[in-house]
């Protein structure tokens, strides 16, 4: 019997978990029309397969229409989810695990100028700064409303064959009226504590006998809000006592923070650059003072944090939910003894703030997440073994060769440099993402214990890959910075010259951001730590335009921590040389307008150029003349089909040696080029 504490299992009434590692409620945005439709019934089910003890689905899924979807929700407002709840649910079952669903009303946390342009409820008229709505104060009839509303939506997670239904309080509604933060109010829902908790009892009563006693029934609740005016810890106890003198609660799942900005959403969700684990000890804190089972999640990625998190009694049941994104088959792995290839979440925070910018979530790290209808995410043999070369030691090069390697074909990788991994040698340079390097880390392992032929420090050209007679090339040689074209455009220098080094400057320096990106942040991050007076300047209407909310608030928090200063809307019009320092023209994108800035050095940050001269060398003699079917690509199937009667390989390119993209773009271009090599 395996005795790892992670791999016991746990009664919860008369549900039996077989482990103690779950997936907490989230949203993925795969919804369509508010439904769990198959996308998000296989993304739950590879979790399922993989041994996961409990899946809780259906995060922030909504209960009434003045609640609506702001990052692709479900919506269990009427009786049309129900098929779509019992097909995921049997799906999910029959490999396992149990699954459960999370019901809310988002309050004042969503738009008033989406789904049915209704008013935002809310205790108060108290503004979000991160949903930007302004609630209206709810009335008695609203109250009376939504809690039958509540009622309603947990009897349609009953009869779609839940095992359980968790009830969202966390910086939702019934969060928003507990918090003294928004709840002004002055009638029997404000004022002291009990009042503040009135409607969350009158939710759960009133749940409870919609549902009868034999459903299980939980709550996702603050444990701390950790800012000043909000709940307390001592506060967050003693709401975990009363709820759970109800005795109608089977399970309490503690969170802290307070997300009603970006940066108390990183808190809540934090990506890479802050700390792990960081509220386990609230979790805890609740944990010996309720005769409850305590579930908890935020920022737990690895085993060993994990393991210690239920073997030292802090909880009973551990959420390793991005965990899960980055390998569903975490649990599998783990029993059978292979920890150590476990693919790592290394807070890349791509899921989340894609999800918060209105696009469905991806893993950074893994890109069959979410493609579970068309991507595998366990790599089958071969019908028969090949000779694959792949140029190139960055992430999607090492990505191609290791499935090719799972594939069973013989590998050659070539690199120019000493050592693998590619930019994300550059891209950790930095501080707050140096975590990064993780990615490479489990690859580079990966590929070495699959065997695959690694040849270092060696700049491969046509001749060299012809002498290996291969199958099929795959060309992963990413691209160099691209150049600048504006006058005294050689007077700068490139964020590549900075992260790798060969540039080391000092004293003032102007940082250009051409891309709005993690590239030109993890320079600034470098500069300023060096000493460097660092102003970073972008023509987008705002700094770090393209990134999400999580990984925008810390980054830019570490910065402006450093002094750094942010401008925007200005590009570069000129630079000349003033004595030993340059002369910058920044001109306004929008009014035309010069200013000058006189600084010791300018940094350039925009991007990369294909390092493509490689392939158009080996493009005429190959069968596929270099092409990839767009059609057989997005449809799943083998996209390198020949097209031409001569030719001895298959060639294709892969990441940044065809576009500049980023790391998850890499990743995918290998596995849908190499699943079916």
């Amino acid at each position: 019997m395996n005795t790892d504490p992670l791999l016991t299992p746990f009664q919860l009434r008369h549900l039996t978990l077989r482990n103690r590692i779950m997936s907490t409620a989230h949203a993925p945005s795969y919804e369509e029309g508010g439904h769990p439709r198959d996308r998000y019934r296989l993304y739950h089910e590879e979790k399922a397969k993989g041994g996961i003890g409990l899946t809780i689905i259906g995060g922030s899924t909504n209960i009434a229409p003045d609640s609506p979807s702001v990052f692709g929700q479900l919506y269990a407002g009427d009786d049309s989810i129900i098929p779509w709840f019992q097909k995921l649910t049997d799906g999910v079952r029959a490999h396992g695990a149990a699954v459960m669903c999370q019901i809310t009303h988002m309050g004042r946390r969503t738009a008033w100028d989406d789904g049915h342009w209704l008013p935002v409820a809310g205790p108060s008229v108290t503004r979000e700064r991160a949903h930007r709505a302004i609630p209206k104060a709810m009335e008695a009839e609203d109250i009376r409303r939504i809690i039958a509303q509540f009622a309603a939506a947990a009897r349609r997670c009953q009869q779609g064959g839940f095992d359980g239904i968790e009830l969202l309080s966390h910086s939702h509604l019934l969060g928003q009226f507990l918090s003294p933060l928004v709840n002004q109010r002055d009638d029997e829902y404000g004022g002291s504590l009990e009042n503040r908790l009135r409607l969350t009892l009158q939710v759960i009563e009133a749940v409870r006998e919609a549902v009868g006693p034999d459903m299980i029934l939980g709550m996702r609740v603050t444990g701390d809000e950790l800012t000043a005016g909000g709940l307390t810890a001592d506060d967050c106890v003693t709401i975990a006592q009363q709820i759970s003198a109800t005795g109608a609660v089977d399970f309490l799942n503690i969170l802290a923070g307070a997300p009603y900005d970006d940066l108390g959403l990183a808190g809540w969700v934090p990506p890479m650059g802050l700390p792990a684990a960081a509220h386990l000890g609230v979790a805890s804190r609740i944990r010996h003072a309720v005769d409850l089972p305590i579930f908890h999640a935020g920022g737990i990625a690895d085993i060993a944090t994990a393991r210690h998190a239920v073997a030292e009694g802090h909880v009973d049941l551990i959420g390793m939910t991005r965990a899960h994104m980055a390998d569903p088959y975490l649990v599998a792995k783990l029993a059978r003894g292979d920890e150590t290839r476990i693919r790592p979440c290394v807070g890349l925070g791509y899921c989340v703030d894609r999800v918060n910018q209105g696009k469905a979530a991806v893993c950074g790290h893994n890109p069959a997440t979410g493609r579970e209808a068309l991507m595998p995410h366990v790599i089958a043999p071969a019908p028969a073994p090949r000779k694959i070369v792949v140029v190139g030691g960055g992430p999607g090069g090492l990505e191609a060769a290791r499935i090719c390697a799972l594939r069973g074909h013989q590998v050659v990788l070539f690199e120019a440099s000493d050592r693998l991994g590619g930019q994300l040698k550059l891209a950790s340079s930095g501080i707050t993402r140096r975590q990064i390097w993780g990615v490479a880390d489990w690859l580079i392992e990966e590929v070495t214990h699959l065997g695959v032929d690694l040849r270092l420090n060696h700049y491969a050209e046509a001749d060299d890959i012809l002498a290996e007679t291969p199958d099929v090339v795959l060309l992963a040689t990413g691209g160099w910075p691209d150049t600048p074209h504006f006058d005294g455009a050689e007077l700068s220098v490139s964020s590549w010259d900075v992260l790798s080094g060969e540039a080391r400057l000092s004293g003032e320096v102007l940082l250009f951001d051409e891309l709005g990106d993690h590239p030109a942040l993890t320079c600034a991050d470098v500069l300023a730590r060096k000493g460097c007076t660092v102003t970073h300047v972008t023509p987008d209407r705002a700094t770090a335009q393209d990134l999400g909310p999580t990984n925008s608030a810390v980054a830019l928090r570490d910065l402006a921590r450093q002094g750094v200063t942010f401008h925007c809307l200005q590009d570069i019009a000129a630079i000349r040389q003033q004595g030993n320092r340059k002369e910058v023209t920044l001109r306004h994108v929008l009014t035309g307008d010069t200013t000058t800035r006189i600084v010791d050095h300018v940094v350039i940050e925009q991007g990369t150029i294909p390092m493509d001269a490689l392939y158009h060398d080996l493009k005429p003699q190959a069968r596929n003349l270099g092409q990839v079917d767009q059609d057989a690509l997005l449809e799943g199937r083998a996209p390198l089909i020949p097209l031409q009667d001569g030719g001895s390989y298959l060639l294709a390119r892969l990441g940044d040696a065809i576009a500049s993209r980023n790391i998850h773009a890499a990743l995918y271009d290998a596995l849908r080029l190499c699943k079916d090599l």
